[in-house]
């Protein structure tokens, strides 16, 4: 029954919640925390304040939520199912934050709770409404792939990316990207007769796109767009600037063809030690010559010089405050002995990653077993000097006929003959 019950489970992970069906026939549907992007952590859960009882955060597919305040009378608790307000009929959705952690949220959107205006949260959902929800779950892929051979035949620029419908199944939201601007009149006719809807037309960018269908980064784990990342901050190819990067578009790009997002996480790291390191426009003055900057190591707050400019081959590192004592003696004329006598040569660390690829480098060594040796007294080998058997480099070696050394015979005692073996 159990393997019955798992098979017949269903995960939603766009709206973060699990569909089953029961023996009865009836649709179960319950919240699943941690299932979505959107899940915020309650770090408030127990702590009760009376005039954020009543706000309540719903939500949706994707990236669609928002702040709701209970006008049924009923009594509503996270992960609850309920029927809320909208511009046209009333949508389903699903409570993921109640008490003060919701005024934090309000307060990190900008809403003044005095002053906004928050649609109903109507009633719990019955069961009937959770059967027909589903049921305009189950249309929305095969609407998807109707709406874009129509946006293909009607020959728009526009790429439907997804689709949504209300819950209560007249309206449909449908998420497309679109380069330039896009006259869907004639779309939303044909969308009309198509599918009997409402319809509403929504832009998204690339990077909404890409959390939306979701893949792999080229650091191996799940795009950050679609697992945390709900707002987007602008990228500029200055963070990859001042990080030192190469400003290959290739190499800087992600999936959606934007400017990664993760270039901005080490962004200000970048800026703050860069504060701590002078800026060279001339070449350092030494008395055996010039020395020329080649590499700089931000984080480390190393800088690298080399007497050829055009030559990687000898680079001699010196400290940021070093550099800034040679400019000053530089300034006033003076000229340090050489770069040579003063630091010792360093080449930039090298890890070698040969062997890396080999499938036996996670195998344990194996250590070679040594054979003890039994102590004389249970019948094991004595040394040599102790009167044991020699090793076999010193053992007399012949074609195995030789004879025994005979045993010297017993001494005759009085009054007895000793006969000759």
């Amino acid at each position: 029954m159990e393997n019955n019950d798992k098979e017949s489970r269903q995960f939603d992970c766009s709206r973060g919640c699990t569909v089953e069906r029961k023996p009865s026939g009836e649709t179960e549907c319950n919240y699943r925390p941690g299932c979505c992007k959107l899940e915020v952590y309650d770090w408030l859960d127990g702590v009760k304040q009376e005039q954020f009882d009543d706000y309540f955060e719903v939500r949706f597919k994707n990236t669609r939520k928002g702040i709701y305040v209970n006008a049924s009378g009923q009594s509503i608790k996270m992960g609850d199912l309920v029927i809320v307000e909208a511009a046209n009929g009333h949508d389903l959705g699903i409570v993921t934050l109640e008490g003060p952690i919701v005024a934090r949220q309000m307060q990190s959107k900008k809403i003044n709770p005095e002053t906004a205006e928050f649609k109903k949260i109507y009633r719990k959902a019955k069961q009937f409404d959770i059967e027909k929800w589903q049921e305009a779950i189950a249309r929305e892929h095969e609407t998807m792939i109707r709406s874009r051979q129509i946006a293909e035949e009607l020959g728009l620029e526009m790429k439907i990316g997804d689709v949504e419908f209300q819950g209560d199944g007249t309206k449909a939201i449908f998420y497309y990207i679109a380069d330039g601007r896009v006259d869907f009149r004639q779309l939303i006719k044909v969308f009309a007769e198509e599918f009997r809807i409402r319809i509403e037309m929504k832009q998204i960018g690339a990077r909404q796109e890409a959390g939306l269908i979701g893949g792999l980064g080229v650091c191996g784990r799940e795009l950050c767009c679609s697992n945390y990342i709900s707002s987007f901050q602008s990228i500029t190819t200055a963070a990859a600037r001042a990080q030192d990067l190469s400003l290959n578009p290739q190499k800087l790009a992600g999936q959606c063809g934007k400017l990664k997002c993760c270039l901005n996480y080490e962004t200000a790291s970048y800026i703050d030690a860069q504060s701590c390191i002078p800026r060279v426009f001339n070449p350092l003055e030494f008395e055996d010559g010039q020395a020329y900057l080649m590499k700089t190591d931000i984080l480390q707050e190393t800088m690298y010089f080399s007497y050829d400019p055009h030559s990687l081959a000898s680079l001699y590192p010196l400290s940021a405050q070093e550099v800034k004592e040679i400019i000053k003696m530089n300034k006033n004329g003076l000229k340090p002995e050489s770069l040579k006598q003063d630091i010792e040569a360093e080449l930039p660390e090298f890890i070698s990653a040969v062997g890396d690829d080999s499938i036996s480098r996670f195998d344990e060594a194996k250590k070679k077993k040594k054979r003890r040796q039994k102590p004389a007294a249970e019948g094991g080998r004595k040394p040599a000097a102790e009167g044991g058997r020699k090793p076999n480099g010193n053992r007399p070696r012949g074609n195995g006929n030789h004879r025994r050394a005979q045993k010297p015979a017993p001494k005759a005692q009085k009054g007895q003959k000793v006969e000759n073996q």
